[in-house]
């Protein structure tokens, strides 16, 4: 089969923090009167597969296409399952809890969940919006044990203020959290395990708060974690770990650009709209809030209508 650029069906989950951004920035089709979160724009979980929305494939998942067309989509002969990417777009109308995740060894050694690695693109950010990312040096076990049982850990937390533009690595273990007033792209492994450190002391109206993963957290944290860990980035090559690579493109209005075989791609549109050309004379338009899985043995032109960024993931 002859393969082509292709788009999914985003995946809303609801969150007491979310809003309706992605409506007004990307026209994302949201369910009435719920507060979106997140749109898991491709995905290959247990319970959440991406579904394909364009072409020949149209209707198939993901996960199908990858194991129907393996060399073609991935240009590997064999290639793990799932997906080894996630990525979303999250819509951060209220500051998250403080959470952390596990490495691979903290699984293994544990026996529970699954690693997760990520990375943050700040889409929008609204004045004053900020970040938590790490402890503050020479944070020991038993003060951050202490922190969390007598609810004082943002004392604990380094708090970055934020801008559009800024890409920042959050490499496992690393505590963390998302302020209010943020629009993200956020790329990340197949995982959804993650432990609840700190809640902000909030409780619902009888009172409760929401359950923390306190002895999971302590198990999973880094704290010799190095500072050069951490980095940020803004242009170019903003991630380059192990599991994948993030690099920021742009276009100017009327551009075009060769998109070569041989390299699984996925494009996430963050602003402009322009068309994806092929030597077939297929065409599969792109606009702000895409997400496009460019296959290894498709080949063309990406063709910039108007004035285009988007980051660029590769394993």
């Amino acid at each position: 089969m002859k393969l082509y650029p292709l788009k999914f069906k985003p995946i809303y989950k609801e969150r007491i923090w979310g809003g309706r951004t992605l409506n007004t920035v990307f026209g994302k089709d949201l369910p009435e009167a719920v507060k979106i979160g997140e749109s898991w724009e491709l995905a290959d979980l247990p319970d959440d597969k991406s579904v394909i929305t364009n072409g020949p494939l149209a209707g198939q998942t993901l996960r199908d296409v990858v194991t129907e067309h393996t060399e073609a989509v991935t240009g590997q002969t064999e290639f793990p399952v799932p997906f080894p990417l996630l990525i979303k777009l999250l819509d951060a109308q209220d500051v998250l809890s403080v959470q952390v995740h596990p490495d691979e060894a903290t699984c293994l050694r544990t026996g529970q969940g699954d690693p997760k690695t990520e990375c943050w693109y700040i889409i929008h950010a609204q004045p004053g919006a900020c970040i938590y990312k790490g402890l503050v040096p020479g944070v020991t076990e038993a003060q951050f044990k202490n922190a969390i049982e007598n609810g004082t850990m943002e004392e604990l937390l380094v708090k970055l203020p934020v801008q559009e533009g800024e890409c920042h690595f959050l490499p496992t273990g690393t505590v963390h959290a998302i302020g209010a007033g943020l629009l993200i792209a956020e790329i990340q492994l197949p995982s959804d395990t993650t432990y609840r450190v700190f809640d902000w002391n909030r409780v619902d109206a009888q009172g409760q708060g929401r359950e923390l993963h306190i002895d999971q957290a302590i198990e999973s944290t880094h704290f010799d974690a190095p500072e050069d860990a951490l980095t940020v980035k803004s242009v170019g090559r903003l991630v380059d770990c192990e599991f994948f690579k993030v690099d920021k493109g742009h276009q100017v209005a009327g551009a075009e650009m060769l998109v070569p075989a041989g390299l699984l791609k996925v494009h996430l549109i963050l602003s402009g709209e322009g068309v994806y050309s092929d030597s077939d004379n297929h065409h599969e338009t792109y606009r702000p809030g895409d997400c496009i899985l460019l296959p290894a043995r498709c080949e063309g032109m990406m063709k910039a209508q108007t004035e285009t960024t988007f980051l660029v993931t590769t394993l």
